[in-house]
């Protein structure tokens, strides 16, 4: 089995490539922490013997003697017990991760696991999870995996993996070891091919240019954010939203377009706010809009299982606020000034900005996503959101802006809602930015395909070396939801790589009023590095990676 590391930047974590029983550690780990972290089993029964199935070899494993050594792990197993016959196929490092799995609380009474097991995305991975841990004849688990959770809940304020599977109504439970591979098998090959991508990008013989950062003003300013409220029909509460004026870092008048920042799900106004302040000391007057219910403040409350979290559900009240803002500024009724205006998004944000340009959806999602259905799609977790929309109300996009004059999308995602077209209805030009660690929204599957069909000429993908989903959001403090999800994903050290995103950002907006567009290059500044791709690059890099 091959081993290696993703090529990374230097202050990130390279991505190991490692063999198929790390993988296998991995899995089991995502399955039951994530998974069964989302319900009326027969008391009286209980699991007894979890049985490990690979290839038609049986592996019965006693449960009560899997949660008596859990418990005293250091305690020496022989060969010729149940768990040494198991023991020989997992190295020291995974048997210490798998005390870790079994004892730790998988799900607590307020948790956002709990908060999942009634949303779609919480079924869907429950189902996955059933699919693999199954009754002995082979049919899914998934029910009895809800039932047996919720009826441990009402006795435990919070319940292990070992506790559930001892749980369940079945004397025996089955796990399907070759599910778990190709589940491992999946992954490993998506973490190569992004090594892959990431290789190839060097050799595309692009120009090389060498930039120096432009001067922050991340520093104590004194012309801070003015805040704003907007009263709209479609909320209870005023919608607020925060405006970065360009007359307060300059006496200069621009003709430039005004921006509206839209954070991605989870986020709010204040995490795009280091991108708000550097656009309007360049001469962009900026306003970041914050959607309620689907911000940091509801994220938050989901990890601490006071609510459902946010998902799909929440698109299309971002997308009617979106509309309200544009609509009250262009009626004069917000304070900014701007020749057109131009929508920034981030992931979700990104997603709402393409939906509010006038890109309807194609037809056949809810078929698309039942013939290449995923429930737990571990390389690529925007189709989940994706493919949730069918059943929550796909939301139509409205005639487009009027003085629209160009998208900025940092980490977009579409590809199971505009499979052949891409972006090719849009008749302004579109930057979309992505980093080769991003496996959220992975760059060859959710950005290279919605790029490669763009009519504007002017339209470009940027791929940033070691950029993580994460790296365009700044935090405020250090207790923002976000970091619930791991430094791995937030990108340990993202400031260099936002330095380059905003030199890349303002040359392509002055060349939305100049003859003279972004041409395809290497970038280099500080010690990171991005691949700006016009579309004869873009095609040569996908045509790179083709089997």
């Amino acid at each position: 089995m091959e081993t290696g590391t993703a090529r990374t930047a230097p202050w990130t974590t390279p991505v190991p490539v490692s063999n198929r029983f790390h993988h296998l550690k991995i899995i089991l780990a995502s399955l039951l922490i994530a998974g069964l972290s989302w319900g009326h089993p027969r008391w009286g029964m209980a699991a007894d013997v979890l049985d490990l199935r690979l290839d038609g070899l049986h592996i019965p494993i006693d449960l009560a003697e899997l949660e008596s050594w859990s418990l005293a792990p250091h305690r020496p197993v022989t060969e010729d017990h149940d768990l040494g016959v198991w023991f020989t196929l997992l190295e020291r490092g995974s048997r210490s991760d798998l005390v870790d799995l079994l004892r730790a609380p998988l799900l607590r009474n307020q948790s956002l696991g709990r908060q999942l097991l009634d949303t779609w995305t919480g079924g869907q991975m429950l189902g996955a999870v059933g699919d693999l841990l199954t009754a002995p004849d082979g049919t899914s688990t998934t029910p009895l995996l809800q039932s047996t959770l919720l009826d441990l809940l009402k006795r435990h304020q919070e319940v292990s993996a070992i506790e559930l599977l001892r749980a369940l109504p079945l004397p025996t439970v089955s796990l399907r070891i070759d599910g778990l591979m190709q589940l491992a098998e999946r992954w490993r090959h998506q973490l190569q091919t992004q090594q892959r991508a990431a290789a190839r990008l060097e050799v595309l013989d692009l120009p090389v240019r060498r930039s120096r950062p432009l001067a922050f003003t991340d520093q104590p300013v004194p012309w801070q954010p003015s805040a704003h409220t907007l009263t709209v029909p479609h909320r209870r509460e005023p919608l607020p939203f925060l405006i970065w004026s360009a007359s307060n870092f300059t006496a200069k008048s621009s003709s430039h377009p005004w921006v509206l920042l839209l954070p991605g799900l989870g986020g709010d106004a204040a995490q795009l706010g280091w991108l708000a302040a550097e656009l309007a000391n360049q001469g962009w007057n900026a306003v970041a809009l914050q959607h309620p219910g689907s911000d940091a403040i509801a994220l938050k409350a989901a990890l601490d299982g006071h609510r459902p979290p946010p998902g799909a559900d929440t698109l299309a009240v971002r997308l009617a606020d979106v509309e309200s803002i544009l609509s009250a500024q262009r009626r004069g009724e917000i304070p900014i000034l701007g020749n057109g205006v131009v929508l920034m998004g981030h992931s979700l944000g990104g997603l709402t900005a393409l939906l509010a340009a006038g890109l309807n959806p194609e037809p056949g999602l809810a078929r698309r996503c039942s013939k290449g259905h995923d429930r737990l799609p571990i390389t690529n977790p925007s189709r989940l959101l994706q493919c949730e929309l069918p059943s929550v109300g796909l939301p139509q996009a409205s005639s487009p802006p009027p003085d629209l004059q160009g998208l900025v999308l940092f980490s977009g995602f579409g590809s199971l809602l505009w499979p052949q077209r891409g972006l090719t209805p849009l008749n302004v030009p579109v930057l979309i930015q992505g980093g080769t660690l991003d496996l959220v929204t992975p760059p060859l599957q959710e950005q290279l395909d919605l790029f490669l069909p763009m009519a504007d000429s002017r339209s470009r993908l940027v791929l940033v070396d070691g950029g993580s989903h994460f790296s365009p959001v700044r935090m405020t403090t250090r207790e923002e939801a976000v970091f619930s999800l791991g430094e791995d994903l937030v990108g340990s050290d993202p400031a260099m790589v936002q330095r380059l995103l905003l030199r890349i950002t303002t040359e392509f907006l002055y060349g939305l009023s100049q003859p003279l567009p972004l041409v395809a290059q290497e970038r280099q500044q500080e010690k990171v590095r991005a691949y700006v791709l016009d579309q004869a690059a873009a095609q040569r890099w996908g045509n790179d990676l083709k089997p």
